[in-house]
């Protein structure tokens, strides 16, 4: 990818409707990017039809939900879910008797670390488990799915798997040097990725993130030449992140959070979408803003870009509706402190020689530095301090909102997408908004 490749106007086609399939890979946890599709997918008409990653027992095997657990997971999504497990990755898997990979790291501790070394033939079987594991629930799951689309209809497969950290506690402790450590707490991410733990960590991402989109769509192959064979169409969308244009100096300009580890398996996922574009297959990667979720606050610094967001609402012509959005967030600061000021230091922040110097599309991702480290976390905590409550910021508004826009961009451009690989930046994302609240676009 030499440069992005922006979603600049609102799409306005729209090929799904009432008795289409929408089909969710990846199970639904509280609130994320995956909701704004099921929302439009219900307006749609669609049968939404969805997956469980299973739970794992006392003895860490998989298994399917109970029904209790099914009935609340179906309530969640608002569909009927198939109840085979397809959790990702392979930190948990080995072939029988054997070491898993979780158990090989479970010895490390903050002083061996970085010189503890893993055994790369074993890891490499165990990878061959978990894939094995992996394909073979796949197979399954395609095959109930196939009896539940009818012939003609059109489906929406929408991949929201991510992640694949190993739950160790060693890198709990890491994390918070890499995430949130400055001056002395600070950890250089590059010490990690070069140790064998972060290998295996790079490598489990690959997994989860990235490999998970091309066995979903090879795994679908026959329900999508029976579906296009008796006049329906078929489209893929995964979640990507790399890097997204915000407003600096009233100009959208690319920037990026730093160290986004996830970074190479999103890439990764990107190719898999070029390679079965190139097939035919309409698969789409949408490389979407960064927001805050439980799973990204270790990131400090990473809802810096959001701010930039309320600046977009307006110079996208968001009138009286804009305004009242730039009102709310300004509710949420302590007194004798002004939304203003916010954003001055936001400013300030962009404005930075070190954050210029991350501004560099074609080295993406980026190693994390001790400069960056006490700029983005420093102006983090500032900002922080700058709200009446630690549990209502601006930030939190703020990403509701991206939420709100991305779901029905996705939606629509997926009926007629443009390219494999498309990032939505704050422009697109503030005209969309704008448009749902009835201002005049201009």
């Amino acid at each position: 990818m030499i440069a992005p490749v922006p979603l600049r106007d609102i799409p306005q086609t729209n090929i799904f409707r009432k008795g289409d399939v929408f089909v969710l890979f990846g199970e639904l946890f509280g609130r994320g990017y995956a909701n704004g599709l099921i929302n439009e997918a219900r307006k749609a008409g669609m049968t939404i039809i969805g997956i469980t990653v299973g739970r794992r027992d006392e003895n860490n095997a998989l298994r399917p939900l109970t029904g209790e657990e099914l009935a609340v997971a179906e309530s969640n999504l608002g569909g009927r879910i198939i109840n085979v497990p397809l959790m990702a990755g392979f930190d948990l898997d080995a072939p029988a008797g054997e070491p898993t990979p979780t158990d090989l790291l479970a010895d490390m501790t903050l002083k061996s670390w970085q010189d503890d070394k893993l055994d790369w033939k074993h890891i490499e079987k165990c990878r061959e488990v978990g894939v094995k594991r992996f394909k073979d629930s796949v197979a399954k799951v395609m095959a109930e799915l196939d009896g539940m689309i009818p012939d003609g209809r059109n489906v929406f497969f929408a991949h929201t798997m991510a992640g694949g950290i190993p739950k160790v506690k060693v890198f709990l402790a890491i994390a918070n040097r890499i995430y949130k450590g400055r001056g002395e707490r600070f950890l250089p991410s590059r010490s990690l990725f070069d140790s064998d733990l972060g290998k295996l960590i790079l490598m489990n991402f690959d997994e989860v993130t990235a490999n998970t989109f091309q066995y979903l769509i090879d795994g679908s192959a026959a329900i999508r030449a029976r579906i296009e064979k008796t006049g329906g169409q078929v489209r893929y969308t995964a979640y990507g992140y790399h890097g997204t244009e915000i407003l600096i100096n009233s100009n959208y300009e690319w920037q990026t959070y730093t160290n986004y580890s996830q970074g190479p398996a999103k890439m990764r996922l990107e190719r898999v979408a070029e390679a079965a574009w190139a097939k035919g297959i309409k698969a789409t990667v949408y490389n979407c803003p960064e927001i805050r979720t439980n799973s990204s606050d270790i990131f400090v610094g990473v809802e810096l870009s959001l701010f930039a967001l309320l600046k977009a609402l307006k110079k996208e012509n968001g009138g009286a509706w804009a305004e009242a959005q730039w009102q709310a967030c300004s509710a949420l600061l302590q007194e004798g402190t002004s939304l203003e000021k916010l954003l001055q230091k936001i400013d300030d922040y962009n404005g930075s020689s070190v954050m210029k110097g991350f501004r560099n599309f074609a080295a993406w991702p980026m190693d994390n530095s001790a400069a960056l480290a006490e700029i983005m976390i420093g102006t983090s905590e500032e900002i922080t301090q700058m709200h009446k409550d630690r549990k209502e910021l601006v930030t939190g508004l703020l990403s509701s909102l991206v939420l709100e826009g991305t779901g029905p961009l996705m939606f629509h451009e997926t009926s007629r997408p443009a390219a494999p690989v498309l990032w939505l930046n704050h422009d697109i994302i503030a005209k969309q908004l704008n448009l749902m609240h009835g201002q005049d676009r201009g």
